[in-house]
Order: C-alpha cells, then structure tokens, then sequence
C-alpha cells in the first residue's frame, strides 16, 4: 500500500518555459517538476553533448595524474584493481583500456565477492607484489581501505585511489584520493558512479587539452552501462556520459557489448537506458556474484566476435542460475513469513537463513523491500560467519541505523540505501532489536507513488507519446514520467500471450483507453468489470506493421479515491500494537472492532467461501467502514479461534473457511485480549 503523491507544478513557469523555447507543454511541465528551469539547466539538459567541468576540479587529481605519468615514463606495473559489480568491471575496462593504449604496462585485478569480499585485500596485494606491481589505481573502491594500502606501501607499492563511495572520517595514505564526496574536494558535479570518476582521470591524464569527443566517442559505451548500473541521478555529466554511450551502443561498437545484447534478445531494437538497467546490468552483475567478473572485463576488451559471444553466453547462463538462487531464497523468505508473519510487522524487516548465497542477497533484501515498503535486511548464515545485505527506502538511512549497532558488527559499508556487513551469530537477536529501536525513534516516511501529473484520458496519443523522447535517457534522478488515470471504469479484462499478461479496456466519459498489465495472469487480477479504478501508467509506442500505436503501460492499478492516510496510519497502528510499542487507550479502542464488525466479515468471507485476493481488495469489497487495523485484528481473532485459516506469504494472500462446531467465544481471543487490557 503506497500514497499517491502528484509532484509539484508550477503551471505559469512552465507555460512560460513552452513558449520561450517552442516545446510541447507537457515537455515544459516535466522540466517544471524536475526543477530544470533556469536557462543554462534546460539547454545543458536538452542539448549537451560533451563534458565541460574539468576534471582538476577534483581534489588530488593533479596528483594522481603525475603518479601515473610517472609509473609510465617508468616503465612500472600499474594494476587497475576493480570491484565485481557492472560500475566496478565497466571502471575496470575503461581504464586499463586506456592505459593499454598510452603504452603503459598495465594489468587489472577484480577481486572474488565470494573469497574476497569488497574491495582490497592484503592477500591481493601480496599477489600484485610478486608479479611486479609499482602502482595501484584502484576503481570504484580504496576509499576506506587505510589498512591495505599501508600495506601496499610497505612492500614499496604507491596507490591511487580512485572512489566515488562515502569518505571516513580519515583518509588513506595514497599517493592521491580522488572522491568527489571528499569534503575539501570542490567540483561542481559530484554524483558521478565510480566509471564516470574513471572517466574523468582519463581526461585529466589526456590534459588541458584533451579531445574530449573523441574520449566519449572510445569510452563512452563502457561509461553509460556503469553509470545506470549504480542507480546514479542521470543529470549533468552523468546524462552526457549515459547519451554518447547509447548512441555507440546501438552502432554496435564493442563486439562484447553487442554480443551480450544479443544474447539478453535485443538485436535489431533501439537500446534505451532502461534496456541496460533491466538487460545489461543483471548479466554482468551476474558475473561477478557467481564468479565471472574477469571474463566479464575480457568480453568488453576482446576484438574477437566468436570469444565476446562466448563469454556473453556464460553470462547470461550464470544469469538465469541467480535468477534460479533468487527464486530458491525467496521461497525460503516465503515460507519463513507464512509461519512467523510477524516478522514484517517490523519497521526493519530482518530475515536470516543458513547458507544463502551471499552474492544474491542483495537482490532478495531489494525484492522484500519492493513488496513490503520497507528497509529490508536479509543475513545468511554460514560456518565462516554471518553476512548481511539491506536496501532502504527514501528517506531512512539504513547506513545510519546499522552504524547505530556497529558494535554488534564484524564490519560495515553501504550509503543510505544499501549496506552490507558482518555479524556474528549470536549477535542477530540483539541486532534485530536494536535496528528496529533506531527505526522507532527515526521512523521511515510513508510509502508513497510518485505521479509527475494527472492526465486526462482524452489526451492519450501517439504524439504525446513521441514528445516524451526529447527528456531521454530516463533512469536515477531523471525517472520515466509516469501519469495518473484516475476514476477509470474497469470494462474488459483480456488474457494475452498465454495467459502470462492482460489487455485491459477502460473507459470515462466518451473516452476508451486499451491499457496492457504485464506479469499478472487473469487468476491473479483481482478487479473485477465495473470496478472503478485509478492507473499509474507509462507511455510508449509500439510498432506494428510499419503502423506506430500507442502503448499504455500500467505500472500501478488500486481502486479508485481510497482514504490513504487513515489506512496507512491504521496500518501503522496495528503493526506497533503487534510489536509491543507504547499505544494509548484511544489508539486501543480504534483497533477493536464490534460484534456487528466480526459479523459483517464472518458473513462476508462465509458467502464467497474465504477469499483469495490481497487484504487490501478485501478492505474495499467489504460492506462499511471498517478500517485496516480493525480488519486485521478481526481476522486475527478468527484465525486464531480456528473460524478462518489465514496463508499470507510475500506475493499472495488467502483465506480459508473452517467447519465449526457449536458457538465460539471472542472474548477468549489473546489479540482481543490485549487490546482490552491497554484500551482500559
């Protein structure tokens, strides 16, 4: 359940940022909402083609710099030492690339996220000194290694750091640091990912001067994959880097590039950023969880087409087996919150398991997050010790909360949406408990949907579908523009492509829309025709027989005007009663229902043999008012009596009828118990 927010217009700025430039009003009402309105901003949005801020800026650039031209006037080893995620193998290719091709005598290193971890290890960097290596540039990582890189300096090895994640509080002894979040550091763009920083140390080895076009025209590719891999805001030089990028991969440019597209089945299509985000992206990452970044920087490099398409392979292979680990975890998740579901009552959901596989446990705990709105932490066990992986929601700082019990960790990393730590085993109770205390007194906003603006169906076509390309690339912090249909008469419900997607038909007023669910078969939808509804949609076009239509996606489907605050607060209620927190005698009294509640309900679910939708659909088809917390508390009650049988997983949820015999007695209930005891 999820508040839906429409984002702030300011409807005459935006009538004048139509006229003055000659754009579509709802292209100037977009700009409007992303705060892109001042002169210099549109123009640099709309048109820029080329980096401009220069990359001495950067704190300590010009250090680094003199330490690689000397490794290479040197004739030293410099190793590139990468990370195993798409920014980290994507930094790692761009850079030893580009060092190959100055003549330096250069290698790279990706250490394994199963036997090593994140980022340098002195066992590394042991390796590196046995086969001569002078200098290390490290990529999208090194910020927070102090201890390796004292080691390195022992056995006469300088580091250049090259990072783009959170700076502690003291910073390496290397050579140079190069973080933009660095607090002496001054540049006038600091969200770049860790490719884009890799990006720009080229163009300051480069020079003043450097042929900044022609660095994009090479590069580029390589740069857009990282940036929309680590979720970054597509602004600035970001969406310079991410639009070159786009065009030389669709000139198929990089025999490896082109063979993992083919492979994710996008030959002969128009590549988009959110094509490297849900097809790209996943592959290589899938490299590196399950062992294969190496490979993954040799595919990018190689010029050799039959080699590129057999690593892309392997990559998509290792791809649908974390799909496989995902869906196996998952299940695990499932069954745990069927048996236990007061698990996701909490404010952070914490799931532990034996032997999940620690490269996959970062999509799992995002997965949860999806589905509950919730920062979700998810901890595999092993004989070797525990580790961990969460993803928050906006507005929580999970990096906060789990720095809070940071004396209950072995080790700790992330930023305010994703960390990844250490824990011993019998610290996880304490751990749970004590996050969800931080969580109490720093609660989370509430969920909500954001709408750039309301349409009126009457509006729908393909020329309004076509504008919306001039705002591309979409990704991170320049997201899809997604459009409200509200009060929307549910008329037709059309199974396609075997039954796996629907076609919906809608209308109001005079207008029809046809609007396409994906991912929801007709046994799974629970709208019925007649129902009124309000739609989250995205546009599209599609083509078809050289004829272009109109695509309407929905992203998002609830029925119409519901009371969102009172449910979520209700929800929030119930939920805090459930864990044990403070709640006054008022709030009590709101959650406890009335006999002709219970009856009303009983009847209900009586007379359609249980139910078999989300709680929230039974919320709206049931007669009056009864409210969300009241509602659980009922079904609770008779769940708990043995009147009803509840299985609620993660993706469904359905209830039972069971044979009673004679009458039973509500005031035996422990649920109604309670609420009595604090009501007063």
């Amino acid at each position: 359940m999820k508040k839906w927010i429409t984002r702030k217009l300011n409807k005459e700025n935006a009538v004048a940022i139509s006229q003055r430039y000659d754009l579509p009003m709802l292209i100037a009402m977009l700009l409007d909402i992303r705060g892109i309105t001042d002169e210099a901003a549109i123009i640099d949005f709309l048109d820029n083609q080329t980096l401009t801020v220069s990359p001495f800026e950067i704190k300590d650039m010009d250090k680094a710099v003199a330490r690689i031209h000397a490794a290479i006037e040197g004739g030293e080893r410099i190793c590139v030492y990468g990370d195993f995620d798409a920014d980290g193998v994507t930094s790692t290719a761009l850079l030893y690339s580009y060092l190959s091709d100055i003549g330096a005598d250069a290698m790279y290193y990706i250490p394994s996220r199963e036997t090593e971890g994140y980022g340098m290890n002195r066992e590394a960097v042991a390796r590196l000194y046995e086969r001569g290596v002078k200098l290390i540039v490290t990529v999208d990582n090194g910020v927070a290694a102090a201890d390796e890189i004292a080691y390195a300096k022992s056995l006469g090895i300088d580091t250049v750091v090259t990072d783009h994640h959170a700076v502690p509080s003291a910073l390496p002894d290397a050579a140079a640091v190069i973080d933009l979040h660095r607090p002496d550091c001054n540049s006038s763009f600091s969200d770049l990912s860790g490719v884009g920083v890799a990006f720009k140390l080229v163009q300051a080895i480069e020079g003043e001067y450097a042929d900044v076009d022609g660095l994009l025209e090479n590069y580029s590719d390589l740069a857009a994959i990282g940036t929309v891999g680590d979720i970054v805001p597509l602004r600035g030089e970001n969406r310079v880097l991410v639009k070159n990028g786009l065009m030389h991969i669709n000139n198929g440019d990089r025999l490896g590039i082109a063979a993992l597209t083919e492979e994710a089945g996008l030959s002969g299509r128009r590549i988009t950023a959110g094509n490297l985000s849900f097809n790209l992206v996943p592959r290589i990452n899938a490299g590196g969880r399950l062992g294969l970044s190496q490979k993954s920087v040799t595919m990018l490099l190689t010029d050799d087409e039959a080699y590129a398409a057999d690593i892309a392979a392997d990559l998509s292979s290792d791809n649908i087996e974390r799909q496989r680990i995902e869906r196996e975890i998952l299940g695990d998740i499932d069954r745990l919150i069927r048996t236990n579901p007061s698990i996701v009552n909490n404010a952070v959901i914490v799931v532990c398991g034996e032997g999940w596989h620690k490269g996959v446990i970062g999509i799992v705990a995002s997965r949860i997050k999806e589905v509950y709105a919730k920062p979700a932490i998810v901890i595999t066990i092993d004989s070797d010790g525990c580790r961990a992986s969460g993803r928050s929601v906006q507005g929580f700082s999970l990096i906060e909360a789990v720095f809070s019990c940071s004396d209950l960790l072995t080790q700790c990393g992330g930023h305010p949406m994703a960390v990844g730590f250490g824990i011993r085993r019998e610290n996880i109770e304490a751990f749970i408990e004590r996050i969800n205390r931080y969580a109490a007194a720093h609660p989370a906003p509430a969920p909500s949907l954001e709408l750039d603006c309301k349409l009126n169906p009457a509006q729908l076509c393909v020329e309004l579908a076509r504008g919306l390309s001039l705002l591309e690339p979409y990704g991170a912090g320049n997201p899809t523009p997604l459009f409200g249909l509200y009060n929307m008469t549910l008329r037709d419900i059309r199974p396609i492509g075997d039954g796996k997607h629907l076609r919906l038909t809608l209308t109001r007023g005079e207008c029809t829309v046809h609007a396409m669910r994906f991912s929801v078969s007709a046994d799974e939808f629970e709208y019925l025709p007649g129902d009124k509804v309000d739609l989250a949609v995205t546009l599209d076009i599609n083509y078809y027989n050289n004829t272009e239509n109109l695509s309407v996606i929905i992203r998002d489907i609830r029925f119409s005007e519901p009371d969102e605050d009172g449910m979520l607060s209700s929800k929030a209620l119930f939920e805090a009663f459930c864990r044990g927190d403070d709640v006054t005698p008022e709030q009590a009294r709101s959650l406890l229902p009335d006999r002709g509640e219970f009856a009303a309900v009983y009847r209900f679910l009586k007379q359609n043999g249980g139910y078999r939708f989300s709680f929230d659909s039974l919320l709206y088809r049931l007669p009056g008012d009864i409210g969300y917390g009241k509602l659980r508390v009922i079904l609770e009650c008779m769940n708990e009596l043995g009147l009803i049988s509840i299985n609620e997983g993660m993706y469904d949820f359905e209830i039972g009828m069971c044979a009673v015999d004679g009458k039973v007695d509500l005031n035996t209930s422990v649920i109604m118990t309670k609420l009595r005891e604090v009501s007063g």
